[in-house]
């Protein structure tokens, strides 16, 4: 038996060190372990949807690209012939093959973010949106020429979905038939009238085509990893002044003015919140791995990128109920917009570090 004094002995020290040990601070967060990763599946399936129905668009884009070039084909393309003996079937093939655009356009975009801030996808961004022609800016240029099934080549001539919208809409007129037509009657050519060249029309719809169906493959092949969503993250989020400077220099601001090729027919700010809505896909994912080091950061980033969106949501409603923006005023609004992406990239970088996730060049 222990004596109550001995008792009290061997007990009091353990006592002192409890209390001592209650009002010491409390223990720093354990340090995020490279075991600890991200369930990052989402980001992947999140992506496969987006491929898989832009392939069934591009197939449909296809088709009415086709039709149109059948017609043409008939005429031996002779365009004033096609347009005096076939206007309206000519016209229903264009208007069919712009619908289909107008819902493959805004598929790819939701995945842009993806497909553009992942080095090993990437090279599909700059072919498909984001490529300049060569003989613009060599040194972002695409990487293809465009094989006409006339024989002509069209070197380096730009993004896909750039050079489509241009034929269709008649804004590139190296793309077009040159024949005057006035869809309406009314005596002026106006935006859209158009009769494209069918050739060029074919080969860039057929390569949209085949590069879709190129990405899907690529996508379903791919792993994403810690590193590929947040380079994502890192790349993608602050490019608004980029965006907000196609819209500037778009129809949507500067209307008839306007001498750019591409993003004149679907407005740039909606192209903007379909790739920050993508963003946030990834983020949700590796969300969990932010909050092991910082869950008030955490709430910060989500926070962030929401009110970014909502930012851009609004100045497209305004566009939407009519308001025309000036240019002075698309350049105050990329830069705050350009601001927040900035201050958001900042944090994500900052956990990126303290998580030892290397971010690729």
């Amino acid at each position: 038996m222990v004596r109550p004094l001995r008792l009290l002995v061997i007990i009091l020290p353990i006592l002192w060190a409890l209390a001592a040990c209650s009002q010491a601070p409390p223990a720093p967060p354990p340090t995020p372990t490279a075991a600890a990763t991200a369930d990052l599946s989402g980001i992947k399936e999140y992506l496969l949807g987006q491929t898989r129905a832009l392939t069934a668009a591009a197939a449909e884009l296809q088709a009415s690209s086709d039709r149109y070039y059948a017609l043409a084909k008939e005429t031996n393309f002779d365009y004033n012939a096609l347009w005096t003996t076939r206007r309206q079937e000519a016209i229903a093939a264009i208007e069919a093959a712009r619908a289909a655009w107008i819902k493959a356009s805004p598929i790819y975009e939701k995945m842009e973010g993806i497909v553009a801030g992942t080095p090993s996808l990437s090279q599909f961004d700059v072919d498909l949106d984001a490529g300049a022609a060569g003989d613009e800016d060599p040194n972002n240029a695409v990487s293809f020429d465009l094989m006409l099934p006339d024989g002509r080549t069209l070197p380096k001539p730009g993004n896909l979905f750039g050079v489509t919208e241009g034929t269709l809409w008649g804004t590139e007129p190296a793309f077009a038939s040159g024949v005057a037509a006035d869809w309406n009657g009314n005596g002026a050519i106006e935006f859209g009238e158009t009769l494209p060249d069918a050739n060029v029309l074919k080969a860039g719809v057929d390569m949209l085509t085949q590069m879709a169906n190129d990405l899907h493959a690529a996508a379903e092949a791919w792993t994403p990893t810690e590193s590929d969503a947040f380079t994502a993250l890192v790349v993608m989020v602050p490019t608004m002044s980029e965006y907000f400077a196609s819209w500037r220099d778009s129809r949507f601001v500067l209307g008839d003015a306007s001498t750019q090729r591409d993003f004149n027919v679907i407005s740039r700010l909606a192209d903007i919140q379909d790739i920050l809505g993508g963003l946030e896909i990834v983020y949700a994912q590796v969300r969990p791995r932010v909050e092991s080091v910082d869950p008030a950061q955490a709430e910060q980033i989500a926070a962030g990128l929401r009110d970014l969106k909502a930012f851009v949501a609004d100045i497209y409603a305004q566009e939407q109920n009519g308001r025309r923006f000036t240019p002075e005023e698309a350049d105050t609004l990329g830069a705050e917009a350009q601001n927040r992406a900035t201050a958001i990239t900042g944090q994500i970088s900052q956990v990126a570090g303290v998580l030892g996730v290397k971010i690729a060049e």
